[in-house]
């Protein structure tokens, strides 16, 4: 198992300081979350509340993930960084791709793409890209993607981007793992295809019944030996026997934000800084 802390609702301020504290005690990832604008009314439902409402109150911080994963990559030197999700198709490729490949190479290849297909059609509409068919956008933008991450001189030539050949320096010297998040059929075939889920809230039981979908996917495209990382959000699992159990459900990465355990939903850092070390002698430290 590898525990990672979500930075989703912690104030920006405190972003570096929680992630030197998560380098020198052992984690092994922070996760960042994204919205680039809330609309104070929506006509769009939020698939993951019971009335469709949105979780967090108006003024909550999003800072943008790939500038915040940068300013951390610089004051650390093991952690890994990855997106809790980023809105793909609400982008354009190509600053994604920019974004993306350089925070891999100034972080040492430390960071993985966490995706989302989106919900909120006023975002989409904000930054001028169609939520109709953002899917199969999606899909088309992965291929993209990894085309100018290669190197050299390249070029794609698909349903929704065309382009001649070009060149995108620098680009990553590893792979950059993709991770998907939707608990939705498609969503769980996407992941299956690349190299990792997002879970949002669940129970073992629900990662049980998950972990066997995406196996059940993976091996109908040939996939079932690769690596592949299910990160999941539990719960019903807050000790050391709950993680156990999680993991052997599937579940390779814990995310979770450890100061809950011992302060509660503070905004204090130093009580945040205090929870991320204590949730690594009393847990991580037995894995």
């Amino acid at each position: 198992m590898k525990f990672c802390f979500a930075l989703s609702f912690s104030s920006l301020e405190h972003y570096v300081e929680l992630a030197k504290a998560a380098d020198e005690h052992g984690w092994h990832a922070v996760a960042c979350s994204d919205h680039v604008i809330n609309p104070e009314t929506i006509t769009s439902v939020y698939p993951y509340t019971a009335d469709g409402g949105r979780r967090w109150e108006p003024f909550t911080e999003w800072p943008d993930c790939w500038v915040s994963i940068g300013a951390m990559a610089a004051v650390t030197e093991r952690l890994q960084f990855f997106t809790n999700v980023y809105v793909l198709p609400m982008r354009n490729p190509f600053n994604v791709a920019k974004a993306v490949g350089t925070a891999a190479v100034l972080s040492s290849n430390r960071v993985a793409l966490g995706i989302g297909m989106g919900w909120m059609e006023e975002e989409f509409a904000a930054l001028e890209q169609p939520f109709a068919r953002r899917g199969k956008r999606a899909d088309e933008m992965i291929d993209v993607l990894r085309t100018l991450w290669s190197g050299g001189w390249v070029e794609h030539h698909g349903e929704f981007y065309d382009f001649d050949k070009l060149e995108m320096t620098p680009t990553p010297t590893k792979r950059v793992p993709i991770y998907v998040g939707g608990i939705s059929k498609p969503a769980l075939r996407r992941a299956a295809r690349n190299d990792g889920w997002v879970s949002d809230m669940h129970t073992i039981a629900e990662f049980a019944d998950i972990r066997t979908q995406l196996d059940a996917e993976r091996a109908a495209i040939g996939r079932q030996d690769a690596e592949f990382a299910m990160v999941g959000s539990c719960v019903d699992a807050f000790d050391y026997d709950g993680y156990r159990r999680l993991e052997d459900v599937g579940v390779t990465h814990l995310l979770t934000m450890p100061w809950m355990f011992y302060a509660g939903l503070t905004d204090d850092v130093r009580e945040k800084i205090d929870g991320v070390r204590r949730f690594a002698d009393d847990i991580i430290s037995k894995f």
